[in-house]
């Protein structure tokens, strides 16, 4: 299994989800974020001093069987790039193990 964290413009959701939820995968988390990276974020005026801000950000996370990474991945890529700085970076992590709290599953059918 692999965890997938995608961070995406706030913008870009409503696509993720839908294209995602298109191709039978559902089940993500969402939080909210703030951060800057190329893009370096805002620069706001703060008593007469210009003060480089964070902008907000999503990130997307959904844990997936391994055949299932490429096709998660790849909706994601397609449905939150604009083709400017600043749409965001996904990034993918081995998951040990996870457990169905209602059923007590493992593996990957507690993904699934």
């Amino acid at each position: 299994m692999k965890k997938i964290e995608a961070i995406i413009r706030p913008s870009a959701l409503r696509a993720v989800l839908e294209g995602l939820k298109a191709v039978g995968y559902p089940g993500v988390t969402v939080n909210e974020v703030s951060g800057h990276g190329t893009q370096k974020g805002i620069t706001e005026s703060y008593r007469g001093q210009n003060v480089e801000g964070l902008l907000p950000k999503l990130i997307v996370t959904a844990v997936v069987t391994e055949k299932e990474v490429n096709k998660v991945i790849n909706i994601i890529v397609k449905t939150a790039r604009s083709g400017e700085i600043g749409d965001g970076k996904i990034f993918v992590t081995p998951v040990l193990n996870a457990i169905r709290i209602r059923t007590g599953e493992k593996g990957d059918k507690a993904v699934q």
